[in-house]
């Protein structure tokens, strides 16, 4: 099995293509031959994993240069292809049943920022150094559902009602699509009544630790699943610092990230 196999396994390779948009044709003919969209997926998956820039990309390995390997990145990013492909993971296990719905959990992560964009901000925790913050909710087993990013000095319970929202309707084994948890579980940050009000009116059972009654640490014994997610997320190499001045490229390989840990459940 080559690399591009290994990188982009066939059963990833054919959920891709329902969802990566057709190459643009040239009428007037001529132009140099443009590379498989698989080889150029695999180049992408490998600077995402190993953390090396497109100059260091090895193109004898792959065929498409860092160059090449960047400029699809960038289209396929504009065409939403990775949330599109997350979504499509998510769904896969849905229809299989893998997905628990019961106990979700919401939490973020600091990433420091090498340049100043979009979305960055002075972190308060890290000397005022420039940062983005990741932001995540995870179902039971720790598979995330949905995925943002923000400023590091954004407070994270501003987060919350565009996380939930942005849980997108998931295929189930029976019955309709789902988009809701039964229960959300949450550290202090995100102890606000009109964040529980919010989440009630949804149907959604908060549990949410309240600031000076009881500590966080309490929650541990269902929140562990989403900081063992963190974890995961750190197995991306891209994502140990925030390289991209654009914020929709970072959270662009953040939904790739998302997708690898979600296709390594599929794939078992």
């Amino acid at each position: 099995m080559g690399i591009v196999e290994r990188l982009v396994p066939d059963e990833l390779w054919e959920l891709f293509q329902r969802v990566v948009p057709e190459a643009p044709s040239r009428p007037q003919g001529g132009g140099r031959r443009r590379h498989g969209d698989r080889e150029v997926l695999a180049a992408i998956v490998f600077v995402a994993t190993s953390g090396c820039t497109w100059q260091q990309l090895p193109a004898a390995s792959f065929g498409p240069s860092g160059a090449t390997a960047h400029r699809r990145f960038t289209e396929w990013t504009k065409a939403r292809v990775w949330a599109k492909l997350h979504r499509l993971v998510l769904d896969e296990l849905g229809a299989r049943g893998d997905l628990d719905w019961s106990r979700c959990a919401i939490d973020s992560v600091n990433m420091r920022a090498l340049k100043k964009g979009d979305l960055t901000g002075p972190n308060p925790v890290d000397r005022g150094k420039y940062g983005s913050k990741i932001h995540l909710i995870t179902e039971r087993t720790g598979l995330p559902l949905s995925v943002g990013i923000s400023g590091a000095n954004v407070h994270d319970s501003q987060a919350l009602i565009p996380l939930v929202k942005g849980i997108p309707p998931i295929r189930s084994r029976r019955g309709p699509r789902r988009r809701k948890p039964a229960n959300l579980h949450a550290d202090k940050g995100y102890d606000y009544h009109h964040l529980r009000q919010w989440l009630s009116r949804r149907g959604i059972q908060h549990r949410i630790a309240r600031r000076g009654v009881e500590a966080s640490q309490r929650l541990g014994r269902h929140r562990w699943t989403i900081e063992r997610t963190m974890a995961w997320l750190a197995g991306c190499r891209r994502l140990h610092r925030r390289y991209e001045r654009k914020a929709e490229h970072f959270l662009a390989f953040t939904s790739l990230a998302c997708t690898l840990i979600c296709y390594r459940r599929l794939a078992k």
